[in-house]
């Protein structure tokens, strides 16, 4: 059996990158991959599954500008939902265009071996070693990308569960608080406000 692979009808668990700086580092890390540096990038500051991502052709993204989106059709849900393309994303497929030269018709994260997309599980491998590379501890997977999407907004920013919910989806902030998971630290740490 392999290891980290969920039994039939159970699921592990990943978690978001937690710290600004673990990020950076990560982002510094891929500074000579320009495809995975996008895919990370993109990930990050969209929420959306990787699947998703993964789906995209170059001709569906390359003349889009800071500010303009996508409209998609979520492959899990099929409910619809956007790709925004803020100014670190066009930053990162601005260099991943210049560097790589690609073919309009690519796909936009393309296998260096089959010219198919890159493959969900190989893209889990490549989180997975990133966090590693960084000595981050926990399990971390693709999934990793959409949840610290939407942890950095709650945390760093802010963002409300109801606001979030709509973005990933879900059926209910309930499904939002539990996906992002609530570690003991934040709940002690509304202890400490005085009334």
């Amino acid at each position: 059996m392999k290891t980290n692979h969920p039994i039939k009808g159970s699921s592990i668990r990943v978690e978001p990158i937690r710290r600004l700086e673990d990020i950076k580092a990560i982002k510094k890390l891929l500074r000579d991959s320009p495809r995975d540096l996008l895919l990370f990038t993109m990930g990050i500051n969209n929420g959306l599954r990787i699947g998703d991502l993964l789906r995209l052709k170059v001709e569906d993204v390359q003349h889009l500008r800071p500010n303009e989106y996508l409209r998609i059709k979520e492959q899990k849900t099929g409910k619809h939902n956007v790709l925004l393309i803020n100014k670190t994303v066009h930053k990162a497929m601005a260099n991943y265009m210049e560097k790589l030269c690609p073919d309009s018709a690519d796909y936009l994260f393309k296998s260096r071996k089959s010219g198919r997309a890159i493959s969900v599980e190989h893209a889990n491998r490549m989180v997975k070693n990133w966090c590693r590379q960084i000595n981050l501890r926990g399990n971390y997977g693709t999934h990793t990308l959409r949840k610290t999407f939407g942890y950095i907004q709650r945390v760093h920013y802010g963002v409300g569960y109801e606001l979030l919910c709509k973005r990933f989806n879900h059926s209910s902030s309930s499904v939002t608080m539990r996906y992002l998971g609530i570690e003991e630290s934040e709940v002690n740490d509304i202890l400490m406000n005085e009334i």
